[in-house]
């Protein structure tokens, strides 16, 4: 099976032995409450999903990710993951000292090793992961609000919270397992943050012809207004898997981490992520992880030519429609027709027949989806 980033699975979860003495030291401990996309990035180092990560970014590493696209010890790693404090919580923190990090409820979750604190600049780290300092960008906007200190340090989970999807929870370890034990030797990943039209269908399906396995895995998180509910992803994704794919085949599991629309950067960040799960191949469409016109359509494909020591393969989809003479999902290598004879499959054509109530077409969505998608009364975030 395929290696972790960086050749080992990072595991940073307190063996059970070990968990009352961390919760008696907690109550003496300073204690920052995280906000939940925090709470899920603890989680991703302690379970391997960060691998090699343990825990958030220092200095050497977060100044070589933003300028470089690695770590301090050279591998491939695009995206910071940080926690940022205000000035205050960080003037009464001591490096070498341990910190309790905790729910918003104030529940213990875990330790973090306090190692560092150290000052950034917003908007070069702005500049740098999602290539402009447009406000208007959603990435942009949440990094120009972090606050001035960021603190660096391994973490020990003490506890992870109840998890409202247990269903479709697995951490990289169990992923592995599964995979071996249905004799997969190669896994293709699917990143997605919406529910599936026939165009997704057509892509899966044409990556597992050359693989033994497809693992969908949507994001679980926070998301930008207009994207569909987590509830609703994953309904429309288990009658799809349920209805028209071999059970053999195809399994989801969520990854619990929030979208970044970073683009090309974010690419990268999940092909690692997807790495750590056990997946041999991704796939890489049009715009992955982007949002607006701020990349160009097929700019996350590009940039992996600047990573060939990634370790997964990714799999590039360039567009594709839907051709009436046909009669089946065609792309540009593989059509004749004219474009006049084409459906694009268009997200927000979707949305928006959604809203009106009308069922998109068979060419477009599965009715069995459709119908999934209009049984929840307000399906997008607002």
């Amino acid at each position: 099976m395929i290696a972790p980033h960086g050749g080992k699975l990072v595991e940073r979860v307190l063996p059970e032995d070990q968990k009352k003495e961390a919760l008696d030291r907690a109550r003496s401990l300073p204690a920052i409450r995280l906000d939940e996309d925090a709470v899920s990035d603890v989680e991703n180092f302690a379970t391997g999903v960060y691998s090699p990560l343990e825990g958030f970014l220092g200095p050497e590493d977060f100044f070589g990710v933003l300028r470089c696209g690695r770590l301090a010890g050279d591998a491939a790693w695009t995206v910071p993951i940080v926690l940022d404090v205000e000035e205050e919580t960080a003037a009464g923190l001591k490096e070498g000292g341990d910190v309790l990090l905790a729910l918003k409820t104030g529940e213990p979750l875990a330790l973090l090793r306090l190692e560092s604190k150290f000052r950034f600049d917003r908007r070069e780290m702005a500049l740098k992961v999602y290539g402009t300092a447009d406000e208007k960008h959603p990435g942009v906007a949440r990094t120009l609000r972090l606050n001035p200190v960021l603190l660096g340090g391994r973490v020990d989970l003490i506890q992870a919270p109840a998890h409202p999807y247990a269903r479709w929870h697995l951490t990289p370890k169990d992923t592995r397992v599964l995979f071996k034990q249905k004799g997969w030797r190669t896994i293709v990943g699917f990143q997605t943050r919406n529910t599936p039209h026939v165009g997704h269908e057509y892509v899966q399906k044409t990556a597992l012809t050359f693989t033994d396995g497809l693992f969908i895995n949507p994001v679980i998180g926070r998301k930008k207004k207009g994207d569909y509910k987590d509830d609703v992803i994953l309904a429309a994704y288990d009658e799809l898997i349920r209805n028209y794919y071999l059970k053999d085949r195809a399994v989801m599991a969520i990854l619990k981490m929030e979208m970044r629309y970073a683009g090309p950067r974010e690419a990268i960040h999940h092909a690692i992520v997807r790495k750590n799960f056990g997946c041999t191949h991704i796939i890489i469409g049009r715009d992955h992880a982007g949002v607006g016109s701020y990349y160009p359509p097929y700019a996350a494909q590009d940039i992996f030519e600047e990573f060939p020591d990634l370790g997964i393969a990714p799999l590039f989809f360039r567009s594709f429609s839907y051709c009436r003479k046909c009669r089946s999902v065609v792309n540009e290598k593989t059509c004749p027709h004219s474009e006049a004879d084409h459906i694009p499959f268009s997200g927000t054509k979707i949305r928006d027949m959604l809203l009106r109530g009308e069922i998109p077409p068979e060419e477009m969505m599965r009715p069995e989806v459709a119908k999934i998608i209009m049984d929840f009364k307000e399906p997008f975030n607002e």
